[in-house]
């Protein structure tokens, strides 16, 4: 009596979990296989959703020609009491610009050469170079979507005794705006006076 009782169990068990197994395994491959029921109406849709997701990503994926992000533009202006011919020298020699940065830089003065200031954290391509007057470039913080590059205008304008450098940026990403004056005022404006002496302040 107790090894009938144990038997039946066991194939009332085993039944059960048979059960389990087909139901569960259904329920797995209904919704991704082609039947011929009911359920293609229903997993069509998935299939849709599906695509829908991975196209929406294919933009932040193929990012080599950059990434469409909202961005922003502003231009800052400072003061030097040096001439533009000195001025502009400073922000294509890369012995001065490791001087006023403070830190190891890889600059190719010539169109379309690269750069790469800040221990990698600013980096970039000259566009245009205009001896003493001009200076275009692709330029990006590190922290920026992947390829993502603003572009900088430098205007060197005689003025009085000194130079005015005028900055255009465009194609700043919105929310690093202020980031990037700070940076800009920071380590170009200031770390160039200060290595240089072409303060017009005193602090």
């Amino acid at each position: 009596m107790k090894n009938k009782g144990v038997k039946k169990i066991r194939e009332a068990l085993g039944n059960y979990i048979d059960t389990l197994k087909l139901e569960f395994t259904q329920g797995m491959i209904l919704p991704t296989v082609n039947g011929v029921q009911k359920e293609p109406s229903k997993s069509k849709p998935k299939v849709d959703l599906q695509t829908k997701v991975a196209v929406g990503h294919l933009p932040s994926q193929h990012t080599s020609v950059g990434v469409k992000i909202p961005t922003c533009k502003f231009n800052l202006k400072d003061y030097f009491m040096t001439s533009p011919e000195e001025l502009y020298r400073i922000f294509i020699t890369q012995e001065l610009i490791q001087a006023f940065t403070h830190a190891p830089a890889v600059v190719e003065a010539t169109k379309g050469g690269k750069f790469r200031l800040l221990e990698g954290n600013v980096s970039g391509e000259f566009l245009e170079l205009v001896s003493e007057q001009r200076i275009v470039m692709k330029w990006r913080y590190k922290s920026w979507p992947t390829e993502h590059y603003a572009t900088i205008k430098l205007s060197f304008c005689s003025k009085d005794d000194g130079t005015e450098l005028q900055v255009e940026c465009k194609g700043v990403p919105v929310g690093e705006e202020e980031q990037t004056k700070s940076g800009w005022q920071r380590y170009y404006f200031e770390g160039i006076k200060q290595t240089f002496g072409y303060n017009v302040r005193l602090f």
